[in-house]
């Protein structure tokens, strides 16, 4: 009497085959490669553009920071640099902080006067 208002359970066939274990393998590389091409290899050729501006920073270049300030470099060090921002203005910066170096003579087409 009680088959009428719940109905009776029966087991399943077994699964299928789950599939080859080679095929997860197989994902698991796909993902390493796409994180290895989309992450990795664009930040490290970042870093290394960085470095490479860093290395080359020279008396005389006209650089702009991080922060927004454009300088002319009157001295160098390991990890200062000391920059000229106007007539008599001098401030120290971290190497870090570079952002790019500007063509020669930027800063005065630009109308600054340093």
């Amino acid at each position: 009497m009680m088959d009428f208002f719940i109905s009776s359970a029966y087991a399943q066939d077994g699964a299928a085959g789950a599939g080859s274990p080679w095929m997860s393998w197989v994902m698991l590389a796909g993902f390493a490669a796409i994180f290895y091409f989309f992450i990795i290899r664009p930040q490290n050729k970042r870093a290394k553009e960085h470095r490479n501006l860093i290395g080359g920073v020279a008396k005389g270049d006209e650089v702009l920071t991080n922060g927004g300030i454009c300088g002319r470099v009157t001295k160098v060090t390991d990890e200062f640099l000391l920059l000229q921002v106007s007539e008599g203005q001098e401030m120290m910066v971290q190497k870090a902080a570079l952002t790019a170096i500007l063509p020669k003579g930027s800063l005065k087409e630009n109308g600054l006067k340093i």
